[in-house]
């Protein structure tokens, strides 16, 4: 099979410009359906809708009181009443009833003073249509409500409905056709448990879930095997329902992506690659009927940027409407971010304000990892002509959360713990949820970060050999002159994860040495790494002695994960990860585990609560299931050794 190459990639605004002025030569207008009022929320009118009633539809009073004729109340003044006789001169009425035949006021009935049960006075005329709501004071018969084109609100639909509409003709929801493709996808309709070389389909349902929001009505049909003729035969089907037809991965260069292929066999290629990283693999066409095809890439962050900034103007542009704008704000970028020359770079981030400016923590860049669409609060943009963004500078961030979230938010940046991810559960529970970001990047990286005010605060456990203390010599390094506090988390088990009834006998750090171990580290600057080091220097072994020590992993769970896979036969982390992941474990030290914040912050909310939590009960429970804590120092302010 002939290989796809991108020859002539695109800026996004080039390719936009390129479909939107060959949409414009098919002159395909969306079809139009009649639904019911209370339906039409949101909804674009495609005609223009008349008023069948008139609103009231009688004279109606205004106020509670009585109903009188205003010239028969003329010359009524304070000290010289005029009297009117029940049912002749007035009738009593609530607000809404019709206006009796013959009378044209209302006197509200704290003007009335009864004299007798059949006379009242009043001591102030009326005048004609006082406290009266006339036929058609608000909507008369036949007049225009809404032009076509308008976009119905709740409001509308309750003038609608006073208006005798009961059901209106709308603009119909653009149909998006969703076809997830290849020999390794499976339906995750079915629940499936994926082996070796599968994945379980999810980007349809994202697509899906986004296509939604944007006011379309996504049909989606089950993964087709990478067979041309069938994906030939169900991309037609599809379209004989859709305006717009996405056909998930194989957009790329691999021997099997035939996306290409069935495009070009239902239409013209009109976009082959854009100028952006991730989302170059994207592909756009249009069918002789003027149908909308996408080939979006495979990876999940990929396809999400191919549809946000292709597929999302263009279905609005079909409505003849803009895309609407999310709100953004400036941030300082807490690490740099290096680029390619020539390429738009899309950079998911997580946002908090920490003191009076925004910072903005880039998430892992992989096209393939879908938790950093789900983690990421925000999104930064490094354009072509940039090879990347040092730290420091001050960016502009596209924000996926409302600002309020966001200036509530909790940045923590430093050595990994699983105590974080229950924290952070525990922080979204309650009347006023907070919201944690966690960035690891080990205990030296979180100092750095409280260092350069980008975080609330930082989990550290680093050991000084010479005191024998944790932390407090590293700070006096790196903050000599920053007030800050400790506040201890957990006293936690470190030690070596192995498989699952330690397949290789491991016994202690000696055994690295072997020639039939495999190991995987930490990266450099992490508490974990530095521990390692002290003990092998204890020991006397040297790093290149064991293999897979330049292997690193940035969390405890991502250790035991390649231990569970075989790809590691062991790894250097904490006991919860191993339990965790129902792996062994061999004790090796238990170490301090603490917070590092500005001592400013303690008056803060958001660190109070972190603080009521770590010492509640509830808390304690959940971190004894996890395994391998003491917490009897938890939330305590640390001393240094003495």
């Amino acid at each position: 099979m002939k290989r796809n190459i991108y020859l002539q990639t695109l800026s996004i605004e080039q390719a936009l410009e390129k479909v939107q002025q060959a949409l414009k030569k098919t002159r395909v207008k969306l079809p139009s359906e009649i639904i019911p009022v209370e339906q039409a929320l949101g909804r674009k009118l495609a005609k223009p809708i008349f008023a069948r009633c008139s609103s009231p539809t009688f004279h109606a009073a205004a106020m509670d009181g009585i109903a009188v004729k205003a010239e028969n109340t003329f010359g009524a003044r304070e000290g010289s009443p005029k009297f009117l006789q029940k049912n002749k001169d007035f009738i009593e009425i609530n607000t809404g009833n019709p206006l009796p035949s013959g009378f044209n006021a209302v006197i509200k009935i704290e003007d009335v003073l009864q004299v007798d049960s059949n006379t009242v006075s009043i001591e102030r005329p009326a005048f004609p249509w006082q406290h009266v709501r006339r036929i058609g004071e608000d909507i008369v018969a036949t007049e225009l409500l809404f032009p076509q084109g308008h976009v119905l609100s709740a409001y509308d639909l309750g003038a609608l409905l006073s208006a005798g509409i009961f059901e209106v003709k709308v603009q119909a929801r653009v149909r998006v056709g969703i076809m997830p493709t290849g020999d390794e996808v499976l339906d995750f309709t079915l629940k499936p448990t994926p082996q070796p070389g599968q994945v379980i389909e999810s980007n349809s349902q994202m697509f899906a879930a986004l296509l939604t929001q944007w006011g379309c009505e996504p049909v989606r049909v089950p993964p087709v095997p990478d067979n041309p003729e069938l994906l030939l035969k169900r991309a037609k089907d599809l379209l004989k329902n859709v305006q717009i037809l996405i056909i998930c991965a194989g957009s790329s260069a691999g021997s099997k992506d035939f996306t290409r292929l069935i495009m070009e066999k239902l239409g013209q290629i009109i976009v082959h690659g854009i100028k952006a990283m991730p989302g170059k693999p994207t592909l756009v066409g249009l069918t002789d009927q003027g149908q909308i095809l996408v080939g979006a890439p495979g990876y999940p962050v990929s396809a999400i940027v191919c549809l946000e900034y292709l597929l999302k103007p263009l279905i609005y542009c079909l409505r003849g409407e803009s895309a609407p704008e999310d709100e953004a704000i400036d941030a300082v970028l807490s690490k740099n971010l290096p680029s390619k020359l020539g390429i738009r770079e899309f950079v998911r981030v997580g946002v908090g304000k920490v003191g009076k400016r925004y910072v903005a923590v880039p998430l892992p860049r992989g096209a393939g990892l879908v938790t950093s669409l789900s983690r990421a609060t925000g999104l930064l943009t490094i354009a072509e002509q940039e090879e990347g963004i040092p730290e420091g500078t001050k960016i502009r961030v596209r924000l996926f959360k409302p600002k309020p979230e966001i200036d509530k938010a909790i940045i923590a940046i430093g050595s990994h713990d699983n105590l974080l991810d229950l924290l952070k559960d525990e922080l979204m529970n309650g009347d006023n949820p907070l919201f944690l970001f966690s960035s690891h990047v080990g205990s030296l990286g979180g100092l750095q970060a409280i260092k350069k005010n980008y975080a609330h605060l930082a989990g550290t456990h680093l050991f000084d050999p010479q005191t024998e203390d944790y932390n407090f010599p590293f700070i006096q390094k790196v903050l000599p002159n920053e007030d800050v506090v400790l506040i201890n988390l957990a006293i936690r088990k470190q030690g070596l994860i192995v498989a699952r009834g330690n397949p290789k006998n491991i016994k202690n750090l000696k055994d690295l040495t072997r020639k039939d171990i495999t190991f995987i580290n930490r990266q450099q600057g992490a508490g974990t790494r530095i521990l390692l080091d002290y003990y092998l220097k204890k020991l006397n072994i040297q790093p290149d002695q064991i293999k897979g020590y330049k292997q690193e992993e940035f969390t405890h769970m991502a250790v035991a994960v390649n231990v569970l896979t075989g790809t590691a036969d062991c790894g250097l982390g904490i006991l919860a990860a191993a339990k965790a992941l129902n792996l062994d474990f061999i004790p090796l030290v238990d170490e301090r585990y603490d917070l590092l914040i500005r001592r400013e912050m303690l008056e803060d909310k958001r660190i109070k609560r972190i603080l009521e939590i770590i010492t509640s009960s509830p808390f304690k429970a959940r971190a004894k299931d996890l395994g391998g804590y003491d917490l009897s120092l938890s939330g305590k302010i640390m001393q240094p050794k003495t």
